[in-house]
């Protein structure tokens, strides 16, 4: 879809005409956060933003969207005009992408009209779930094959086609080598891999067959599908494949195991495979693998070069959505003058004010602890939010997959080891600032009296 402006909640607009006539010229600061983080995650991997950046710059109202609103017969005929003029004109500040971040801690920062900061609200946190979700799972992924390499085979098993094509860039910004989804490959430049299915082995008469008509036609690039039938033989005959090639001086890439007892299977592929001479054979794994049993199977040895992982990853199953929320913290008075505000609700209380993050690090570099904080407190540490949107227009010059993938790496090389264990229970410290925990503490008395 190239139109994206009716991808909102329904009461996303009727706030809005509520807005235009009674709030018009009133500003607003909103944060998307998480308000928590999914069992099994010690930490979160900002992804989404290139997609944010190109939703703004492009966001408007056509004929045919007014047309449609005014079909459904809710909005005045002003508010329509209003829209079919709409563009955003705020400011907004982001966290790279590829940078760690905890719960509470704004992903997304942004200041602008009442109206223009709730309409973009939806799509916000469609993005930033879909994708942060994912990268962060496959970070972990990432962190369990340890240099081993891992591929992107999620496709089939997402939850859409645009949800497919989001997996492998987040997936590929966590690290992973590649990815079969030739759209992604081409829109974003990642590496694509494949290897072929049990039909092309099955299609055959002989599975040898099968393998030798594969070969022939990809010399250099064949990695063959072994568990079809009886793996022990499928191995075998990967070998005969293997030895005929090297005699016309290719090389048989490698040989896939998706199914059965991977570890016990790998090994006595390595074995026969080395028997034979063909100790350059790699061994590729797959088969609703995730970190849990990467690691299990690494720790038992198994001689595995290269895994691909799909469903668990690419609907992240074990945490299918974070607990992201777009609350307002600010908001001018008649005056034009912002006024902190704050959310009461019992077990979701909200922090006031237009805030920033602060990562404190040690004489080594090393990050030691988060500050939330409000935007102008003079704290010693790294300001995490940075402006990418002003006055409507994008200021970010966009990095390249390479370099957000890099910055990845490094984040982590600077937090705690103990963050990328797969079990980890350990909690990075994010700490509020005292300005921040006394303006709370007044605001919310304020606002109770207020009510």
């Amino acid at each position: 879809m190239d139109n994206l402006s009716l991808l909102v909640d329904l009461y996303e607009l009727t706030m809005a005409e509520c807005y235009f006539h009674y709030k018009k010229d009133t500003l607003a600061t909103f944060d998307l956060f998480v308000r928590a983080l999914p069992i099994n995650r010690s930490y979160l991997v900002a992804a989404g933003l290139e997609d944010i950046l190109n939703y703004i710059k492009r966001l408007e109202f056509s004929k045919e969207d007014i047309n449609y609103l005014r079909s459904k017969k809710i909005f005045s005929d002003g508010f329509l005009k209003y829209l079919s003029k709409f563009k955003f004109k705020g400011d907004t500040w982001a966290l790279p992408e590829g940078t760690i971040f905890f719960a509470d801690e704004p992903v997304v920062r942004v200041t602008a009209s009442i109206i223009e900061a709730q309409i973009i609200e939806s799509f916000l946190l469609n993005t930033i779930n879909l994708q942060t979700m994912i990268a962060s799972k496959a970070s972990r992924v990432v962190s369990a094959v340890k240099e081993k390499r891992v591929y992107d085979f999620s496709l089939r098993r997402t939850h859409g086609s645009d949800a497919g094509v989001k997996a492998a860039r987040s997936s590929y910004i966590a690290g992973f080598s590649g990815t079969s989804n030739v759209l992604a490959a081409k829109l974003y430049k990642i590496p694509v891999v494949g290897t072929m299915a049990h039909s092309f082995v099955m299609s055959f008469k002989h599975e040898l067959d099968s393998f030798l008509a594969y070969s022939n036609t990809f010399a250099e690039d064949a990695i063959l599908l072994v568990d079809t039938y009886d793996t022990r033989k499928g191995i075998e005959n990967a070998i005969d494949t293997g030895l005929y090639l090297k005699a016309k001086r290719h090389c048989l890439q490698g040989i896939r195991l998706d199914s059965g007892n991977i570890i016990s299977l790998s090994k006595l592929a390595r074995r026969m495979l080395d028997k034979a001479g063909l100790k350059f054979v790699r061994i590729f794994a797959s088969g609703n693998l995730d970190e849990f049993k990467i690691r299990q199977m690494l720790q038992a040895g198994a001689p595995v070069d290269s895994f691909g992982v799909g469903t668990n990853m690419g609907t992240s199953i074990d945490a299918p959505s974070l607990d992201v929320i777009y609350k307002i913290s600010e908001v001018t008075d008649e005056d034009g003058k912002f006024m902190p505000t704050m959310k009461l609700s019992k077990g979701k209380v909200t922090y006031p004010g237009r805030k920033q993050i602060f990562r404190i690090k040690d004489k080594k570099g090393r990050f030691v602890k988060d500050v939330l904080g409000l935007e102008k407190e003079k704290i010693n540490a790294i300001p995490l939010l940075i402006k990418v949107v002003e006055k409507g227009k994008i200021i970010y010059k966009f990095p390249s997959l390479d370099k957000i993938r890099r910055r990845l790496t490094e984040n982590l090389r600077r937090m705690p080891d103990r963050l990328e264990e797969v079990c980890s229970r350990y909690k990075y410290p994010v700490v509020v600032s005292l300005q921040l925990r006394k303006l709370r503490r007044t605001l919310a008395r304020q606002l109770g009296k207020r009510q």
